[in-house]
């Protein structure tokens, strides 16, 4: 089969498409036959030999696809060669076909075409788990404040709209004119400027001076103290991301006066069940929001799989809107 292949650890120039061994699925799995893929931020960490795949995951990149069933390892059941679906994968999306746990399958929504289907799955999941399932201590209630930074990114543009479609006030910050109306155009209600303006200052100033309730982090150390500043009483902090580094500071005295508190978590190592029980809840819970038409993937472009590192190079300058798709076709 066709695959993304990387001659070894480095920039984008290092992808290329090659051939790569047809994958057989094992029992609980399913074979797809990929429609399309879509680039993710860990797939330009791994790519560079900063993010290596868990034990037994494909060496090839790629956390996501769309497709069509081709074959069913032992014991799967409730799917059938021909089903259309969207998966949460391991690894191994870049490439024309790929084996995936059968409880990491999602139909693809009505009204969905599989090329923007590939778009889903991990931006979905990941709001889900780390936004709106929490338990009732962490997780976004309706009503409260939402703050995504990033807000034109592929999780960022999902979130905004899960705050905004389940009666949250969602707020974003993004870097460029185009990014705060694209963000404004999804239902944030204020969207922040980071490279001229002081987000805790405005957000604090727009929430007559209650700060935000959640706070979903895409960058990390370089945003803690002020994450926790724009933070309100009895406020939640979720990190998903390191663009701004791994370590930080972090004032104890101001967590313990707000009763705040902090999240961190990723999907690709979770153990299959628990990944299982974040599909289910994504589709029940996203999926209808998707058919009424409330929420929709954001795909700033689609590419050939064989343009890949193309992609890569327009992820990693931060151009785009919304999420880099790959199509296999």
């Amino acid at each position: 089969m066709k695959a993304v292949l990387a001659s070894g650890p480095g920039g984008p120039e290092v992808l290329s498409l090659g051939e790569a061994t047809d994958p057989v699925p094992a029992a609980g799995e399913v074979l797809l036959e990929v429609a399309a893929t879509a680039v993710n931020r860990a797939d330009l960490l791994q790519r560079a030999g900063n993010y290596p795949p868990p034990p037994g995951a494909s060496p090839i990149l790629g956390l996501e696809c769309s497709g069509r069933i081709a074959g069913l390892g032992d014991g799967v059941t409730g799917w059938q060669v021909g089903d259309e679906v969207c998966a949460l994968l391991t690894g191994g999306g870049y490439a024309e076909r790929v084996c995936v746990p059968a409880v990491q399958l999602m139909r693809v929504p009505a009204g969905l075409d599989l090329i923007s289907a590939a778009a889903l799955p991990e931006v979905a999941c990941t709001v889900w788990s780390m936004v709106l399932d929490r338990g009732p201590a962490a997780a976004l209630v309706p009503g409260e404040t939402f703050l995504v930074h990033g807000g034109s990114s592929g999780i960022g543009t999902m979130a905004i709209q899960l705050a905004a479609a389940q009666g949250s006030r969602a707020f974003a910050t993004a870097g460029s004119s185009a990014k705060l109306a694209a963000c404004r155009e999804l239902g944030a209600e204020l969207a922040v400027n980071y490279r001229d303006q002081d987000f805790v200052e405005v957000l604090t100033e727009h929430t007559g001076g209650a700060g935000v309730d959640v706070v979903l982090d895409t960058i990390g150390a370089k945003y803690l103290p002020a994450n926790l500043d724009v933070l309100a009483t009895g406020g939640r902090i979720s990190v998903i991301g390191m663009l701004g580094g791994t370590t930080g500071n972090l004032n104890l005295a101001t967590l313990l006066r707000k009763r705040a508190s902090l999240f961190g978590a990723t999907l690709r190592a979770r153990p299959t069940e628990q990944k299982a029980a974040i599909v289910a809840g994504t589709e029940a819970h996203v999926w209808p929001l998707i058919e009424a038409g409330r929420v929709r993937p954001v795909v700033h472009e689609v590419l050939p799989l064989a343009e890949a590192a193309a992609a890569h190079r327009i992820v990693a300058a931060s151009d785009h809107i919304g999420k880099l798709v790959l199509a296999t076709g």
